[in-house]
């Protein structure tokens, strides 16, 4: 009886709560089975017999939090062999920039090597042996996440090598509707855009290794390689669709990095991150406070301008309140900073990415002094935006309307090219 009410109370809070604030509302319970429980149920299929490597970080676990690492080195029929640590490592130890080392996993005594360090594509003598590469890591849904830029690196690698690649996959926490942004343009690629593909593109990671092989997409970390195939499984989830937010999964969230401690934090990455490229000398995103990519505020900041001249663009699906607060670490540690925080009145319509603009049209308007430009290359910009041209054209006048269409000029092909690919309707 009391699971029953459990069950019933959880259910009647999404349904009040309604489908455009679902980002915000308790779980729907929905019993999705990510790849590595679907894996497990098909009793390993794919990988008896054979020598696995294993690239993975701490979101890769099962819905009662034990590892991947740990469920393969444990399955009987399966012989794993090595760990791939990416940014921040396999166990999650390694904070944000800092580079791993080849170690061994205390847990399983297996070798690690760091593929976010001296090396970034994996060299043959660490594929040595191998006959597959797992890879279980929850992403974001975002272009400049690194963990799909190791994803297309370690497909590389193994298609050099004759090596097979398997996809465990995971819920787009963005869900599978949102593209938005420009493709990569030459020039521009990058550890943070390695691919041609929008910003947000409205795949799960299993969708996008599939895309990424059969496209010719994977050209190495400056794109300036040629393509190349390698022999790809991937295991899909049973009971996702692309609706779905993450709270409606009834998974919970592991954070892939330690700036994304929510799946809410994974939607907000889109929205802020470019604005966090600032960082330092513009406006705080909520990194070094408990609102990662959730507010935009600093101490030179009129809480209540910045909200009304926000709120006269009438950004469709997102609302603002004020917000003043003091970081705990980070460049603007102990002051106290003056700002808004936003939020979604409709997921659906809300422009995530333009979000980023807007905001910076907005302190422009009011803060001219403090241009995030400053006459200067943001190297770290272009190659977030995949091309010079936003900054060249949006530092001109600060205006939304300048860059709009550019910004969203290949979305529509890339949802068209995108649907062959699809796993989930």
């Amino acid at each position: 009886m009391k699971r029953f009410l459990t069950l019933f109370v959880a259910v009647l809070a999404f349904v009040s709560c309604g489908r455009t604030q679902a980002q915000n509302c308790p779980s729907a319970a929905t019993a999705v089975k990510p790849g590595i429980e679907v894996l497990r149920d098909r009793g390993f299929a794919g990988l008896e017999g054979k020598k696995v490597g294993l690239l993975t970080n701490p979101s890769g676990v099962d819905r009662n939090l034990q590892s991947t690492i740990d469920i393969l080195y444990k399955a009987e029929n399966v012989d794993l062999v090595r760990l791939f640590a990416p940014e921040h490592g396999v166990r999650g130890d390694i904070y944000a920039g800092g580079h791993a080392e080849d170690t061994f996993d205390e847990a399983t005594g297996l070798k690690v090597y760091s593929i976010y360090g001296k090396y970034r594509k994996p060299t043959p003598e660490m594929l040595e042996g191998l006959d597959v590469v797992v890879y279980d890591i929850q992403d974001v849904g975002t272009r400049s996440y690194t963990f799909i830029s190791a994803l297309g690196l370690m497909m590389r690698a193994c298609a050099e090598n004759g090596v097979a690649v398997m996809v465990l996959d995971r819920p787009n926490p963005l869900g599978g509707r949102k593209v938005e942004g420009n493709y990569v343009e030459p020039g521009f690629f990058s550890y943070i855009g390695e691919f041609k593909i929008p910003y947000v593109y409205g795949l799960t990671v299993g969708e996008l290794a599939q895309l990424i092989n059969e496209e010719g997409l994977n050209c190495g970390e400056k794109g300036n390689e040629e393509p190349l195939r390698c022999e790809l499984a991937v295991v899909p989830m049973e009971g996702w669709t692309r609706s779905m937010t993450y709270e409606q999964t009834g998974l919970p969230w592991i954070l892939p990095s330690p700036q994304v401690p929510q799946g809410i934090n994974a939607v907000g990455y889109p929205c802020a991150g470019i604005v966090g490229d600032f960082s330092g000398h513009f406006l705080n995103i909520g990194v070094g406070y408990t609102l990662p990519f959730q507010v935009f505020a600093a101490e030179w900041v009129d809480a209540e301008k910045f909200k009304a001249e926000l709120d006269s663009y009438a950004i469709p699906g997102v609302a603002w309140r004020t917000i003043h607060y003091k970081p705990f670490f980070g460049g603007d540690q102990g002051k106290l900073l003056h700002g808004v925080q936003y939020f979604f009145t409709d997921y659906e319509a809300a422009p995530l990415t333009l979000i980023n603009f807007y905001v910076m049209q907005a302190a422009h308007r009011l803060y001219p002094e403090h241009n995030p430009f400053d006459g200067k290359v943001n190297r770290t910009n272009d190659i977030v935006c995949g091309t010079d041209w936003i900054r060249n054209t949006f530092a001109e006048r600060f205006l939304v309307s300048d860059i709009q269409d550019y910004w969203m000029k290949d979305a529509e092909a890339f949802k068209a090219l995108s649907q062959k690919y699809y796993l989930y309707k």
